[in-house]
């Protein structure tokens, strides 16, 4: 009777535990649950924590942290005619569990729907646009109006799409010699220009300053002359002045000053010593013995 009870008390544990087993379930924090029933979706779970189900229906995960999608590199063909190697991510993020499920059932399935949204809205973009679209700051709008389309799109199936990003934009590898030599051209074209432009500037620089010079000088030769010719000015009435205290003492310093100059290289002169040059040698006054009536010395 004791082994009957017990077998039956072991039995309905065990059913117990059978029936919590395939009736609770946990939810992390990081993940939404989706309950289906024979395949028919029931119900969605956000909240974390343990949870109840009936038996015989099945619970789907789905992550709703912000996830990344890296879509395949693919050539576009710019509006200039350029063709471009273009690498793109995505970043989204799984709003509406239930028509995820409706629509693509598995992520796998989605990212490959979300691929080839990406490819083509990509292309459209990138088609309406030349090169030097993506080096300028025009770049920031390509990717928003992108980035745009690509949430518009990927709204259909439950996600949100947060921001749409190039992990690299390459020149394909047969266009690359072509534009850097045209880019190489471009930049000496424009450093010839800013040379030329250097070099105007420069002798517009120095004509300027020569100008100024031969101004300055000019000025300073006017006012050294207007100085000078003051000073020969005062230096002339100053010796008229003295001088003309005592003209014979005048007459015998110019004389001086005449033999000094004319002597100061160490000329040799051959003279006859009865000539003006020597005439205060013969008489302190200076005066001709034979103009006065005065017989020379023998």
């Amino acid at each position: 009777m004791k082994t009957g009870l017990l077998a039956a008390i072991l039995a309905v544990l065990g059913g117990a535990a059978a029936l919590a087993f395939t009736s609770l379930f946990v939810v992390d924090q990081r993940q939404q649950a989706l309950v289906i029933e024979f395949g028919n979706p029931q119900r969605i779970i956000q909240a974390a924590g343990l949870q109840f189900k009936k038996p015989w229906q099945n619970v789907i995960f789905f992550d709703k942290r912000l996830l990344d999608f890296d879509a395949d590199a693919q050539e576009v063909t710019l509006g200039d005619q350029r063709r471009m190697v273009v690498d793109a991510y995505v970043r989204y993020r799984i709003v509406d569990p239930l028509e995820f499920y409706k629509t693509v059932q598995t992520e796998f399935a989605f990212r490959q729907r979300l691929g080839a949204v990406v490819n083509s809205t990509l292309r459209n973009a990138l088609g309406q646009v030349p090169f030097a679209a993506l080096l300028s700051e025009r770049r920031a709008a390509i990717m928003r109006s992108v980035s745009e389309q690509v949430a518009r799109e990927s709204a259909q199936f439950g996600v949100k799409v947060e921001d749409v990003r190039f992990v690299r934009a390459d020149l394909h590898p047969d266009n690359s010699p072509a534009i850097f030599r045209r880019m190489q051209t471009e930049r000496e074209r424009e450093a010839r220009e800013a040379r030329a432009q250097g070099s105007e500037q420069a002798q517009r620089i120095r004509a300027e300053a020569e100008r100024e010079r031969t101004v300055l000088v000019a000025d300073a030769q006017r006012q050294s002359q207007i100085l000078r010719g003051q000073g020969d000015a005062e230096a002339t009435r100053v010796y008229a002045e003295a001088f003309g205290r005592d003209p014979s003492f005048y007459d015998f310093w110019r004389s001086l000053e005449a033999q000094r100059k004319a002597l100061a290289d160490g000329t040799t002169m051959l003279l006859t010593p009865d000539g003006d040059f020597f005439r205060f040698f013969r008489d302190m006054s200076g005066a001709d013995p034979t103009r006065a009536g005065i017989a020379p010395r023998r």
